[in-house]
């Protein structure tokens, strides 16, 4: 379940990138690719984040008897993530904030892995976290890159080996 939480929703935003035609890394959200009205490939997209959402929040659960504070974390970004395919960017500000609260939980959910995980481990979260943000203040003060599916991309990727290494191992955070 936990790889497939992983798996299904970036093929899912590979599949829908590649068949679209017209999705650019640097111009483009992701969420573009989910705009129900303009995107050929919405379904594929929406699809996709949804049925993530809910194996992340499937994941957190199992995960609640090692970290009460992790496992929260994990299924309210899991429902975040399913907030963001069914309000797509068809609702504006709404879409806007349900997106911005998803990789605030990513970055949450990075901070409680680097303060209850100890050593190496812990330090690199911590590192993952100024990463994502940084990638968040190119895009967010100096527009680079112009769309914002690069910082959104790091923020995933940059939190993936954490959520990984929690989910998939039988110790961690207690």
């Amino acid at each position: 379940m936990v790889l497939a939480s992983v798996i299904v929703p970036l093929a899912c935003i590979g599949a829908a990138a590649a068949a679209s035609g017209w999705f650019n890394l640097r111009n483009n959200a992701l969420s573009d690719l989910g705009h129900a009205v303009r995107s050929n490939v919405a379904p594929i997209f929406n699809f996709g984040l949804s049925a993530g959402g809910l194996l992340i929040a499937l994941a957190g659960a199992c995960t609640l008897a090692r970290s009460r504070l992790i496992g929260s974390t994990l299924i309210a970004a899991g429902y975040l993530l399913i907030l963001i395919a069914v309000f797509d960017e068809v609702y504006g500000r709404l879409h806007f904030y349900v997106s911005a609260a998803f990789f605030l939980s990513i970055a949450v959910l990075l901070a409680e892995y680097a303060l209850t995980v100890k050593g190496v481990k812990g330090l690199l979260a911590s590192l993952a976290i100024a990463v994502g943000v940084a990638a968040w203040i190119a895009h967010m003060v100096y527009g680079v890159p112009r769309g914002a599916a690069v910082p959104e991309l790091v923020s995933i990727f940059v939190a993936l080996p954490f959520y990984l290494d929690f989910t998939l191992s039988g110790r961690g955070a207690r």
